[in-house]
């Protein structure tokens, strides 16, 4: 293994163990985000392994970060805004399933949208001192929302 990718992962580990819950949580929106646009470059390989591995694995990875995010989620202590999140973690994973199954990048670049707007949101509620978690969350999602950012998807309980 090359000298730079080991510093690489020591830093990440040490990033990973060291985090705040609220900094891993923007973390594992930029790994979804991460992991997308990979799927992403599996779109331009001409050969049909590569293209299917290349799409599968990462839609995949990026599956298990929305999942293991809905697993987390507080149900009983989180309110609205776990309910709100659990409808919309489970809305991103089918879309991206069906993204799967079908080979197509329509609902890979939804979920990309919808997962920087979280990330975005998350992000600038860290930069000012965190607060109220839930309610300034849910306050940047809506107000980014109504400033031209993608909707997020009607959801039924």
């Amino acid at each position: 293994m090359f000298p730079q990718m080991k510093a690489w992962q020591a830093y990440r580990q040490v990033a990973t163990q060291t985090a705040s819950p609220a900094q891993i949580v923007l973390l594992l929106y930029n790994g979804i985000i991460r992991f997308l646009e990979q799927a992403r470059l599996g779109f331009g390989s001409d050969d049909p392994k590569e293209f299917n591995e290349t799409i599968n694995n990462n839609i995949q990875r990026a599956q298990a970060i929305i999942n293991e995010m809905n697993q987390a989620l507080n149900m009983t202590e989180g309110g609205e805004f776990a309910q709100k999140m659990r409808g919309l973690y489970d809305y991103l994973d089918r879309v991206l399933q069906e993204s799967n199954v079908s080979k197509t990048e329509t609902g890979i670049l939804e979920v990309i949208k919808h997962a920087t707007v979280l990330r975005d949101a998350w992000a600038e509620m860290l930069q000012q001192g965190g607060g109220n978690a839930d309610a300034d969350a849910m306050a940047r999602l809506q107000s980014a929302n109504a400033n031209g950012a993608a909707p997020l998807p009607r959801l039924s309980p």
